[in-house]
């Protein structure tokens, strides 16, 4: 480990602010896996002999990381490298299943829950006019009290006539009016948060979240929704199994 931590030293001769440093270079071993989940970063005082930083420092530079979600305190005993949530790539699966799956109590903020038009682009994704009807959902998803994404859900009104009926699992409304999704495709992409977004999930600035775009289908190939989702990049893996190519 001490080798490891020698790496977060900052530099001197850099412009930025050392506490600034010590963040980027401990976020970095941490997304590099050089340092993993459940794993104690030193004491204040082994870092101060380490890095020879000062305590005001160092404390600056974990802070940071704690509020972004990186680390987390316990009290009395450290520092350490908060878990991340593996979520699969290939199970057409909700945030309130997965919640659930890992023992935790999913909730929402509400952003919006109505019914609207579509936009152009949701309209194409639907397959329905700019005319037609959509149920409009958008909330902040919240685990164990804790935010982890933002999504933004349309589905056409003749699948879900009351988005009103939707307390937390949509696919669970689905499923009870006989709409339930059984096939989809997702997009995901590396971004930074907006301020807005930042604020809504609790995160500083420019923090790295993961985009998804997700399309799903009845069985007779008939949308059911196209949601866009912003999740936090601290806290989200998401897992592809691999298979030999066949030509």
């Amino acid at each position: 480990m001490r080798s490891k931590i020698k790496r977060i030293e900052p530099d001197s001769c850099d412009e930025t602010p050392l506490y600034q440093q010590m963040a980027d270079n401990i976020r970095q071993l941490i997304v590099d896996g050089e340092i993993t989940a459940g794993e104690a970063l030193p004491s204040e005082r082994k870092l101060i002999e380490i890095t020879g930083t000062s305590r005001v420092t160092i404390r600056k530079a974990i802070d940071q990381l704690i509020e972004e979600g990186l680390l987390f305190r316990r009290q009395g005993a450290g520092t350490y490298i908060a878990e991340q949530i593996e979520q699969s790539g290939e199970e057409l699966t909700g945030f309130t299943d997965g919640a659930k799956h890992r023992g935790e109590l999913p909730s929402s903020l509400w952003l919006v829950r109505d019914i609207a038009t579509p936009t152009e682009d949701e309209a194409k994704h639907l397959r329905i006019t700019i005319s037609d009807k959509v149920a409009r959902l958008g909330r902040v998803r919240v685990s164990d009290g804790e935010p982890l994404a933002i999504e933004h859900a349309v589905i056409p009104i003749v699948l879900l006539p009351d988005p009103h009926a939707v307390k937390e699992s949509l696919y669970e409304i689905l499923k009870k009016n006989g709409n339930q999704p059984v096939s989809g495709s997702q997009k995901l992409c590396a971004a930074l948060a907006t301020p807005t977004e930042a604020g809504l999930l609790s995160i500083a600035e420019n923090s790295e979240i993961l985009r998804i775009e997700r399309n799903t289908f009845l069985a007779d190939g008939t949308p059911v929704e196209y949601t866009r989702s912003a999740y936090r990049g601290d806290k989200y893996a998401f897992v592809t199994e691999l298979h030999p190519y066949v030509e």
